[in-house]
């Protein structure tokens, strides 16, 4: 279990974090998620005491670690751009955290040997012990930065934008890898990223944060389909965000009835594009006219404007696209599925 306790950060005038608490269960893999600037990677520099908080607790299996050092915490960090050692081998850098050990923590070099070949085999590098990280590709490089930090078995493992200075398509298969990597190990580990996709994909638990203090904790599937905020809505992933006005419960745009509020007053409804459902011409529902259709491979993504010129976007498929025929400037119905109101200041 890791637990941060009202941790507190400046950098100067600036707070990088403000009274930030979470806890980390054993064996989950979590994800800091947000924009530049968020705290999310000075959280991480400080559970890996790289950072000392000006206020609060770090907690590492019950015990105060607040002011030990990185070797003590037993920890292992993963940097973006992989921090490998230019002059070293894979296999020298594979093995460097436990050659540094003093006196009796220190393994023989047989056991230090035996453990480098293993990892090798764990992310699959089998074959390039030899190699120096200038002879390897982007991909191979952050393996054998995590293959370091695995090498100290740590009781947590720390990664801060592991994948970012990877091309896309890298990035993708690296990140299923390491998802069934931690399957396997059961590891226990905290990843900084800025990209929605990933932290869905690869996490057990997302924390957004925005402004040095978290928005939102939950499962990817309780983030993404139950936002608790509007910065939240807007930061996960495609979303209308439509001006609203909530009168006896009933929110209205344009004079269209889009969902319920809990107070009356102005706010913003939030709808994501596949939740805008498109229909034939009725007169029992909202019109809209097509604007613009473009197709997306398997996905088609339509621009609708409601009456009074608001624009919002429709998500479909290519069957339901053809079935509709589907063109600019055609007069459409639409239904809006689900919609989320939020009412008042930062709505």
């Amino acid at each position: 279990m890791i637990e941060v306790e009202d941790v507190s950060k400046h950098f100067g005038n600036f707070t990088a974090l403000d009274r930030v608490s979470m806890r980390v269960s054993q064996g989950k893999l979590v994800a800091l998620l947000g924009p530049s600037g968020s705290g999310k990677t000075t959280l991480l520099r400080i559970l890996a005491g790289l950072e000392q908080p000006d206020e609060g607790r770090i907690r590492l299996g019950g015990v105060d670690a607040t002011g030990l050092g990185t070797r003590d915490r037993r920890v292992g960090f993963v940097f973006q751009h992989y921090a490998l050692f230019r002059h070293m081998s894979v296999a020298e850098n594979i093995a460097f955290g436990l050659k540094v050990r003093k006196g009796s923590e220190r393994p023989s070099k047989e056991v230090i040997s035996e453990r480098v070949h293993t990892l090798l085999e764990l992310v699959q590098l089998e074959g390039l012990a030899g190699r120096f990280p200038s002879q390897l590709s982007g991909g191979q490089r952050q393996r054998v930065a995590l293959a370091r930090a695995l090498a100290v078995e740590p009781r947590l493992l720390l990664l801060d934008e592991p994948f970012g200075a990877l091309d896309a398509q890298v990035r993708k298969d690296l990140r299923r890898w390491l998802r069934h990597l931690h399957d396997e190990m059961g590891l226990t580990g905290v990843f900084v990223t800025h990209d929605q996709e990933e932290a869905l994909e690869v996490a057990d638990e997302v924390v957004v944060m925005n402004k040095g203090r978290i928005e939102q904790i939950g499962t990817p599937s309780e983030i993404y389909d139950s936002p608790a905020t509007p910065f939240v809505y807007r930061f996960l992933g495609n979303v209308n965000a439509l001006p609203c006005n909530v009168q006896g419960g009933q929110a209205q745009v344009n004079g269209l009835h889009i969902g319920e509020g809990r107070v009356d007053g102005g706010g913003t409804a939030f709808v994501r594009p596949h939740d805008v459902e498109i229909l034939e011409l009725s007169p029992d529902l909202p019109q809209a006219k097509i604007r613009q259709v473009i197709v997306l491979g398997p996905v088609v993504r339509a621009e609708l404007e409601l009456p009074g010129g608001l624009v919002v976007e429709a998500e479909l498929s290519r069957d339901q696209k053809d079935k509709l025929n589907l063109r600019r400037g055609q007069e459409v119905s639409v239904f809006l599925r689900k919609a989320k109101v939020f009412v008042g200041e930062g709505a």
